[in-house]
């Protein structure tokens, strides 16, 4: 079995997780520096969000040098110093690949502006007229250049030029930086936005009836896409032990196997989306920004059909946070009262499931949502839309852009790591880069690390069930009482060995009965958010958010 398949990763945002300087933005040898503690957690493998060289327009999603550690993170000794002390603790890492653009301050795009015919002129896009595609962060995805009175492709920010991998030279020159970070050491890759990287070189304009600058398939999913992906696990991947995962929106169960389909020769799994969007309006004129409650029958259904879509035939990438996404306890669980309860529920749901998890730094702890003023957001894609959608077009009133903020809003995940009460949470002794959130004085690493019934600890406890236990990497997946709005139960089956899942969604008791071939007194808890297992018979008697896993074999 592939090593990734038993896997569990830990996502690590860089400038939030440790800082050892005093400048207030955390660094590399802050991750080498809480190495003992991701061991002690269980985990296998780290994600890094960008430390490439860059001007931080998108927090280091837009690159200027990919052979060179951003000076504020460290140097590349400091890199090759974290790759040598994690493999050490037998921890693999996982570096993040933004390559569908780079930044504006890379000599790449220094040289593409200067003349038409510069011979770089053709690594990245450039028309003489813009059609109507709309950039992901607000706005037209053009953008005018006096000097040679063109305009460039930047599907994000204008500092974000899109690449052209119609050129073979641009191919060439990633597969030479990824070659030369996996020669390091490196395990594998993260690929930022690889569904967009192929484009459709006609560039047709969208149906006005869109909007203005809309956004959609032409955005993703071009003709060359999965030629580009094969050559680069030709010329690349196929040489190295390693693992990768695509960020591909807009995909599928279907187009996934096309990413990860187990005879497709690309990448090992992708992160699909829709899940994570369930809870937005669709196709609303306030794109993201308008938020609904989630309805959990979609839910169910949606991960049924991902966990189904994929079994025996690829693989399945199982997260709730990230970068880019809120804490799941406050966006759909209860981040207050039934705080410790709802994080394990979510984390139980997840990681029974078939596919490789991902933890998002602080996750593990059950770190919530910030409230800030809007002036005190760093996140380009919150104050982008606040100045189009409130100030610039008065779309939305500000109260209502906030509450959506509150809720999805990028920068809930990424302040500062909360690993004390001290000051700072024991992040910096500087300044943090991004607000703290006041939660640190109770919700922190050292106190969970102290409470025995800590969300730490059952995280610690599921990395380890998944570690021990062939069933849940390798058994199919049963949506039970599909119809039960209250309850997320399933089962998971391997010849006679069965294991159920069932989670009470929301904070009213319940009582939730076993129907069919189920029954309760065959099954022994394997693991449990609450002490006391109460049923009677066939019949659960479920507490706020609580999430058993019963065992039969």
């Amino acid at each position: 079995m592939e090593w990734w398949k038993k896997s569990v990763v830990y996502q690590v945002y860089p400038r939030s997780f440790k800082d050892t300087d005093g400048d207030g933005i955390g660094d590399i040898k802050g991750v080498t520096e809480k190495l003992d503690y991701l061991k002690d957690l269980g985990i296998d493998v780290i994600w890094l969000s960008p430390v490439f060289e860059s001007p931080q327009d998108d927090n280091g999603y837009d690159i200027s040098d990919y052979r060179k550690i951003w000076s504020t993170f460290g140097t590349n000794e400091d890199m090759y110093e974290l790759i040598e002390e994690a493999h050490n603790r037998d921890i693999k890492i996982v570096m993040d690949l933004v390559a569908n653009h780079s930044s504006d301050e890379h000599d790449w795009f220094v040289e593409s502006k200067k003349s038409k015919d510069n011979p770089y002129r053709d690594y990245y896009f450039w028309r003489d007229e813009p059609n109507n595609w709309g950039s992901f962060f607000s706005g037209s995805a053009w953008e005018y250049d006096e000097n040679t009175e063109q305009y460039y492709l930047h599907l994000f920010t204008k500092k974000q030029p899109d690449l052209n991998w119609e050129n073979p030279k641009v191919r060439q020159e990633v597969w030479d930086l990824m070659k030369f970070w996996m020669d390091k050491g490196v395990d594998g890759w993260r690929l930022d936005v690889i569904s967009s990287i192929s484009k459709h070189t006609d560039f047709p304009d969208y149906d006005e009836k869109y909007g203005k600058y809309p956004i959609g398939d032409f955005h993703t999913n071009g003709p060359r896409l999965h030629e580009y992906l094969q050559e680069m696990n030709r010329e690349v991947l196929s040489k190295y032990d390693c693992m990768t995962v695509g960020e591909a929106p807009g995909s599928t169960p279907e187009n996934a196997l096309l990413f990860c389909g187990n005879d497709r020769n690309e990448l090992n799994m992708i992160f699909t989306f829709d899940h994570m969007s369930l809870d937005l309006v669709p196709n609303s004129h306030l794109g993201k920004w308008e938020v609904k409650d989630l309805d959990l029958i979609e839910l169910k259904d949606n991960l049924n059909t991902w966990q189904n879509g994929l079994h025996r035939k690829g693989w399945n990438s199982l997260y709730f946070e990230n970068h880019d996404q809120p804490r799941i306890v406050s966006r759909w669980g209860n981040d207050d009262k039934y705080r410790v309860e709802s994080a394990k529920m979510f984390a139980t749901i997840l990681h029974m499931m078939q596919g490789t998890p991902y933890i998002y730094q602080g996750e593990e702890i059950g770190m919530i949502n910030a409230k800030f003023e809007i002036e005190e957001y760093d996140d380009v894609e919150i104050r982008n839309a606040y100045k189009d959608l409130v100030l610039d077009r008065k779309m939305v009133e500000k109260d209502k852009f906030m509450e959506a903020v509150y809720r999805i809003g990028r920068d809930n995940a990424r302040t500062p790591m909360q690993w004390s009460s001290d000051d700072n949470a024991g992040f910096t002794t500087g300044k943090p880069w991004l607000k703290l959130n006041p939660s640190y004085k109770e919700i922190n690493v050292a106190s969970a690390l102290n409470d025995e019934n800590s969300v730490f600890y059952h995280y610690k406890e599921l990395i380890k069930i998944r570690h021990e236990d062939d069933v849940v990497t390798l058994a199919d997946f049963r949506l039970v009482d599909r119809e039960n709005k209250s309850v997320f139960a399933y089962e998971r089956r391997l010849d006679d060995k069965s294991i159920l899942v069932v989670a009470n969604f929301y904070e009213d008791d319940v009582d939730f009965e076993l129907a069919g071939e189920y029954r309760l007194d065959e099954y022994s808890v394997l693991l449990s958010n609450y002490k006391e297992f109460e049923k009677e018979g066939n019949k659960i008697k479920l507490k706020p958010f609580e999430a058993i896993v019963l065992k039969n074999y």
